[in-house]
């Protein structure tokens, strides 16, 4: 309940925290630069002036669109291959998942750090990088399942009542490991809220004057020992909130798992 609590308070700061905040995000104020936390800027300014609460807003909301968008993708992306492979089985899926094998061999980062490069530091590379990464994992597990559960007896009966495969897999199968797939985007979108910030904060990701949680601790890792409250915020934020998924994840496949209710 407090991680839900916790998420809920973000998204509302990252919706309507913005709208609130007399400043904007990427407005320089010379006459206040550096400030510490006070009633006007309630978590101080940073080297130009701008208003941290206002950019943690923004940020919130382009670290988490980015991580759910992208985890998203990569569920709808792993369950629609992984699905076709378990199912029909045999060559088939020794020749798909052999693909898998490769892509899952690379180490992430690299990979996501190769194709920013190629592919350059916008918003929707970063959303490409980041699926691409993220649905072999997916398609992993939910071929795993798909070969669980089509030897089932219910799985038999539908085929022998005639249901084509399509239907089988959409209507019968799908449903039945629903379960695992919440658990896993749970798991997903604090991956790529860690990657996407993980970049930003080495210079691979979104550019200034962006508001990234990785940029603005990026910008206040130099200034750390003189104005801490410049990385402090951020980071604190990246914490909890990728805290709070994994604990959210933790409680759902424990709801989920037919073992543990019984």
């Amino acid at each position: 309940m407090v991680s839900i609590l916790f998420l809920g308070g973000l998204f509302l700061l990252t919706i309507a925290g913005p709208w609130f905040s007399p400043y904007l995000y990427d407005r320089q104020d010379p006459h206040a630069l550096l400030e510490a936390p006070s009633a006007h800027h309630w978590m101080g300014t940073d080297k130009l002036g701008r208003d941290l609460f206002t950019r943690l807003a923004e940020g919130g909301r382009l670290s988490l669109f980015i991580g759910i968008s992208s985890a998203f993708a990569a569920l709808m992306i792993g369950t629609l291959y992984g699905g076709i492979s378990g199912y029909f089985g045999k060559h088939f899926d020794q020749i798909m998942m052999r693909f898998v094998d490769v892509v899952f061999a690379l180490p992430d980062l690299l990979l996501i750090i190769l194709m920013m490069v190629l592919l350059g530091r916008g918003f929707f590379e970063i959303f490409l990088a980041l699926t691409f990464v993220s649905w072999v994992t997916v398609a992993r597990l939910v071929r795993g399942e798909v070969l669980r559960v089509k030897g089932e007896a219910f799985i038999e009966a539908a085929a022998a009542l005639g249901a084509k495969p399509h239907r089988l897999l959409l209507f019968h199968i799908l449903p039945n490991i629903f379960g695992p797939l919440i658990v896993t985007l749970s798991y997903r979108i604090p991956a790529a809220i860690l990657a996407e910030s993980t970049l930003s904060f080495v210079g691979l990701g979104l550019a200034p004057p962006s508001a990234s949680w990785g940029i603005m601790a990026n910008e206040g890792w130099s200034s750390m020992k003189f104005y801490p409250h410049l990385i402090l915020f951020p980071s604190l934020a990246i914490f909890f909130t990728i805290l709070s998924l994994n604990t959210l994840g933790d409680r759902l496949r424990d709801y989920l798992d037919p073992q543990h209710k019984r």
